[in-house]
This record gives structure tokens, sequence and C-alpha cells, in this order.
């Protein structure tokens, strides 16, 4: 089993991975195989809507001068996909906005590449529009066919400042159970 989490922030090291770390970690100890993937710097960009994807069928994004396609074949090895964000005015970072609109193009173009799988989102968050970063989130597993997984709360934490959001205790406990959740519903679907 695989498990594989995007880390949508601008800024590396920072509250948005503390949260993915804390959901990967009773994972790991469970023997699955993880990975965290930092989009910090990487210059993603959009989709230009050319719908060279739908033509060719092969997997891939025509724009190949990014880390985009190496993220396609990385979700759709995955049996688990964990997508996380700041919140930047009340949405997603660009880098995580881009991410989701050209996989998901990539995927749906190609037999939704991502279906069945497990999904999550986890947001990071000072005060307030986390929501709609969760939102945003949800909508591409959603257009994706894949399964949601939920914790004891919303996947928020909250911290402005780096590791900040690990003094919010009750955030802390929601991604542990969430990653305790993936993890039970891994070992259903592999039964």
């Amino acid at each position: 089993m695989n498990v594989v989490a995007f880390c949508g922030s601008a800024r590396k090291d920072g509250n948005t991975k503390l949260l993915l770390e804390t959901v990967l970690e009773p994972l790991e100890k469970n023997g699955v195989q993880t990975e965290l993937v930092e989009l910090a710097g990487s210059k993603l960009r959009g989709c230009t809507a050319c719908f060279t994807c739908i033509k060719k069928k092969n997997g891939r994004c025509v724009i190949d001068d990014d880390m985009v396609n190496e993220c396609v074949e990385k979700m759709a090895n995955a049996d688990a996909i964990l997508l996380g964000s700041p919140t930047y005015f009340a949405d997603v970072s660009t880098e995580m906005k881009a991410l989701i609109d050209r996989c998901g193009m990539v995927g749906r173009a190609n037999g939704d590449l991502y279906k069945r799988k497990i999904g999550a989102a986890v947001v990071a968050v000072r005060r307030a529009g986390s929501i709609h970063a969760f939102d945003t989130m949800n909508h591409f597993f959603q257009i994706s066919q894949m399964i949601i997984v939920g914790s004891s709360y919303w996947n928020i934490g909250i911290g402005r400042e780096k590791g900040e959001v690990a003094s919010d205790e009750e955030g802390m406990k929601t991604m542990h159970q969430l990653g305790v959740n993936i993890g039970w519903l891994l070992d259903k679907l592999n039964d």
C-alpha cells in the first residue's frame, strides 16, 4: 500500500507540511509506504485548455517543463492521495490549484486514472477561509470518482508562523485520526 501527499504551500517546511506529516505518521507505523511531495519552488502553472491530453490519451500533460507529469504518475500509482494547502484569500494556493487542474484534466482524459482511490484534503489556516480551500480539494476527489476519508472534525489546522499549527491540539488530533482512518480503509479495501 502506498500513500502520496502533496504539500501545496509556497513556503517549504511550513504548517501544511507539518499537518501532512502528522497524517502520515500512523500510516508509516503500520507499514504503509508514504511519500510527501512539496510543491514549493516548483513554478507550476495552470492548465492551458489545449486538450492535448484528451487527444493523445498518453497519461501526460503536454506542458513538460515542470513536475506535473511526475505528480500524475505518483497519483496513478498510489492507493491514497492527500492534498494539503494553506489558505490564501479563502482558497488553495496557486501551486495547489495548478496541480488540481492539470492532474485532474489528465486523469479524466485517460479513463479516470484516480477512480476509487482514497482521497483526503488537509488545510492550514491563520483564521478564516479554510472551508472553501477544503471544498476545492474535495471537489477534485469527487470529480475523480475517489473515496473521501474524514476525521473527527474537518481536516484543518490553525497557525500562521512556521510550526505554529503544532500548538493547535485539536487540529493535530484531527490529523492523527485522519491517518488512522485512511489506514483502516486501506486495510478494508485490500482484504
